[in-house]
């Protein structure tokens, strides 16, 4: 999904939001740095597989998700990260670890860690590695309907 289409769900839910250009980053912390936003408001999305099956795990940009909460959470027998080669394909338009948080445009479940959601608003990146968006968090959880609940482990991630 191109930038100019996931404006266009936007712009279609009535939904306020502010993109920000910024140089070339390829993590979350980079990305969120570069742009001058907090890695506690920063979501970086990261794909898993829950029983085979790939779904969303949406995170803040410095934490990381333990897969032990997520597949309880899922109530799946296995979660796994899955790798790029899996999901490479399933994104059309989008650039290999920007997708937006928008997995219900896939079909995909989005899961999104507490800590995440307890912000008023959400950045993340819009589908390249040179543009975020933000809006506000009740939005973004009124056009996705995520599961949120605890999915970070205790120790935030390093390097993002």
């Amino acid at each position: 999904m191109p930038v100019k289409t996931l404006k266009s769900h936007l712009d279609k839910n009535k939904v306020k939001y502010v993109t920000i250009q910024h140089s070339v980053a390829y993590t979350a912390q980079e990305t969120a740095q570069s742009a001058h936003v907090s890695g506690h408001e920063f979501a970086k999305t990261v794909m898993v597989k829950l029983d085979g099956r790939m779904a969303m795990a949406v995170l803040r940009g410095d934490d990381r998700v333990d897969l032990v909460l997520l597949r309880k959470v899922a109530d799946a027998d296995s979660a796994e990260l899955a790798g790029e080669d899996e999901f490479r394909g399933l994104f059309p338009g989008v650039e290999v670890g920007a997708m937006p948080p928008f997995g219900n445009l896939w079909d995909q479940p989005v899961y999104v860690d507490e800590a995440l959601a307890a912000n008023d608003s959400i950045a993340f990146n819009a589908g390249t590695h040179s543009e975020i968006m933000r809006l506000a968090w009740q939005d973004y959880r009124r056009l996705v309907s995520p599961v949120v609940a605890r999915l970070s482990a205790d120790e935030p991630a390093a390097g993002g």
